[in-house]
């Protein structure tokens, strides 16, 4: 099965295509990434429709919806330093091969709006 799937809010179809693809419905409540892996996220697991190969929608049942987010919605500034420094920490980390990689505009947009966040507390 593709890794698909609907939201309720906006009717959005969307579709992750390989490992690194994240993406996010119209306005931006669910998510799908991994391709095959099918990883997916939501802010309200109610408005989440899985959509099989054939197009029908599948109600998902999620075993603890009530998992905090791995994110703290309202960071200080020590916490997005520390964000900061995690996120060279994960460069610096990288294979030299990987280093010579081209970033993503996605890596770049992340980069950016840490800084930015910093400045502005």
């Amino acid at each position: 099965m593709k890794n698909r799937a609907k939201c309720k809010l906006c009717l959005s179809i969307i579709e992750s295509f390989h490992e690194f693809d994240h993406v996010s419905c119209k306005c931006s409540h669910i998510s799908v990434s991994g391709g095959s892996k099918m990883e997916c996220a939501a802010l309200d697991w109610s408005n989440f429709l899985r959509v099989d190969d054939q197009g029908n929608e599948i109600i998902v049942k999620v075993e603890n919806p009530n998992v905090k987010p791995l994110y703290n919605e309202n960071p200080t500034r020590e916490d997005k330093l520390k964000m900061l420094d995690e996120m060279i920490k994960s460069y610096e980390s990288l294979s030299p091969q990987a280093l010579n990689a081209p970033i993503t505009g996605y890596d770049l947009l992340s980069s950016l709006l840490l800084i930015s966040s910093i400045l502005r507390s």
